[in-house]
C-alpha cells in the first residue's frame, strides 16, 4: 500500500527522525557488501581508492587541512574586526567603523594580527573536521545497515559530524586562544612565538585549554548544521533546483552546486554559533573568567554583537570550505558519492515499486 499523503509530507522534513526503522534482521543480503549506500555508484568510476578505505580518509584530511587552513587565513582581518566588535563594542562600533579605528592605530599590517595561529589552529581543525566526519559517518552507517542508515541519514550527519568537531576542537583551542589574546589585547603580543610563551608562564596550560568548552558549545552545533545542512541542501538542490541528476553534471556544475549549498549551510552555522563566539572572544582576552561570569555579563544583546560580520564571514567562508574540499576530492580522484537515494528494498517494502 502506498504511504498516504500526511506520511509523505512528514518525511520531506529534511531533519525528521523516521516514521519506522528497519529491524536488523529485515536486512537484505546485499548488506554484506561493506559501505554499498555510499559507494555503489562508484563501482565503475575512475577513482583512485576505495570508498573507507585508509588512503581515502588521508586524503579527506588532507582537504580538511586546505579547505580550512586556507580560509581562515585568507578571512583574518574580518575575523579581527569581528573579534574586536565582539569585546569593545563602545571602540569599535560596526565594521567599517572597526576597519577604520584599527587602520588608523595599527596600519595595514594590523589587519593581519594573529594569522599565524589561524592557519596552524584551523588546519589542525580541519584536519579532524572532515577526516573524522568521513570516518564516523563511514561507521555510523555500518551499524544502522544500508535501510536505517538511509531513513535515519540527518541524523548520520549530526552524530557524525559533533563527533568528529569534539575531537577537532581539542586540536584547534592552543592556537584560537593565541588568536584572540594577539587580536584583542594590543600590546599584549604581536607574534605568535611572543603570545604562547607569554601565556603559559602566566596561566600555565590552562591558558590554552580554559575556553575548550564555550569552543565546544560554538564549534559543535556549528558543525553539526554545517554539514547536516550541506548534505541536505546538496541532496535538494539536485532534486528540486539542479535540471538535470547529478551522474550527467559535469565537474564544473558540481562544484557550483557544492559552493551554494556550502553558502546556504554557512548562513545558519552564523546564526546558532554566534552567541557561543561572542563568549569564547571575551573569555580568552580576560584573566581568570569563566564562561558563565561572560556570559551574564554580556547579556541577551551583548552575545548578539558582531552578528552581521560573522554571517558574512562564516558564509563565505563555509561555502569555500566546502568547494575546497570537493576540488581536493575532484583532483586526486577520491569516490564522491551521490546524494542517497531510497534502496530498492525499501521501496519494494514500502510498496512503491511494482514486484
Amino acid at each position: 500500500m502506498y504511504p498516504t499523503t500526511i506520511t509523505q509530507l512528514a518525511r520531506s522534513n529534511p531533519f525528521q527522525a523516521p516514521l519506522f526503522s528497519i529491524k536488523p534482521d529485515q536486512q537484505q543480503e546485499s548488506l554484506q557488501i561493506k559501505h554499498k549506500l555510499a559507494a555503489a555508484a562508484y563501482a565503475d568510476a575512475d577513482v583512485s581508492c576505495e570508498y573507507g578505505s585508509n588512503k581515502y580518509y588521508a586524503f579527506c584530511g588532507f582537504g580538511g587541512v586546505l579547505s580550512c587552513g586556507l580560509t581562515h587565513t585568507a578571512v583574518v582581518p574580518l575575523d579581527l574586526i569581528k573579534c574586536r566588535i565582539q569585546v569593545d563594542p563602545v571602540k569599535y562600533k560596526s565594521i567599517f567603523n572597526g576597519f577604520s579605528v584599527t587602520l588608523r592605530e595599527d596600519g595595514f599590517r594590523g589587519l593581519g594580527k594573529g594569522w599565524a595561529p589561524t592557519f596552524i589552529g584551523y588546519s589542525m581543525q580541519g584536519l579532524c573536521k572532515f577526516g573524522f566526519y568521513e570516518v564516523f559517518k563511514v561507521l555510523y552507517n555500518d551499524m544502522l545497515g544500508e535501510e536505517n542508515a538511509y531513513l535515519w541519514r540527518t541524523s548520520v550527519y549530526l552524530a557524525a559530524s559533533a563527533s568528529a568537531e569534539f575531537f577537532a576542537d581539542i586540536a584547534l583551542a592552543p592556537m584560537e586562544a593565541c588568536k584572540v589574546r594577539i587580536q584583542t589585547q594590543p600590546g599584549y603580543a604581536n607574534t605568535l612565538r611572543e603570545c604562547a610563551p607569554k601565556m603559559h608562564a602566566e596561566e600555565g596550560l590552562k591558558a590554552f585549554y580554559k575556553g575548550v568548552y564555550p569552543l565546544w558549545l560554538r564549534q559543535i552545533p556549528y558543525t553539526m548544521m554545517k554539514f547536516a545542512c550541506f548534505e541536505r541542501t546538496v541532496e535538494m538542490l539536485y532534486k528540486y533546483i539542479v535540471p538535470k541528476p547529478r551522474s550527467e553534471c559535469s565537474k564544473p556544475e558540481q562544484l557550483v552546486v557544492t559552493f551554494v549549498a556550502g553558502y546556504i549551510a554557512g548562513v545558519f552555522c552564523a546564526v546558532v554559533s554566534h552567541p557561543a563566539d561572542s563568549v569564547v572572544s571575551v573569555l580568552n582576552k580576560e584573566k581568570g573568567s569563566s564562561a558563565v561570569e561572560v556570559l551574564k555579563r554580556l547579556g541577551p544583546a551583548g552575545v548578539w554583537k558582531g552578528l552581521f560580520a560573522r554571517i558574512i564571514m562564516i558564509g563565505t567562508l563555509t561555502a569555500l570550505q566546502w568547494f575546497i574540499y570537493d576540488s581536493v576530492k575532484v583532483y586526486f580522484r577520491l569516490p564522491r558519492p551521490p546524494p542517497p537515494e531510497m534502496p530498492e528494498s525499501l521501496k519494494r517494502k514500502m510498496g512503491l515499486l511494482d514486484y
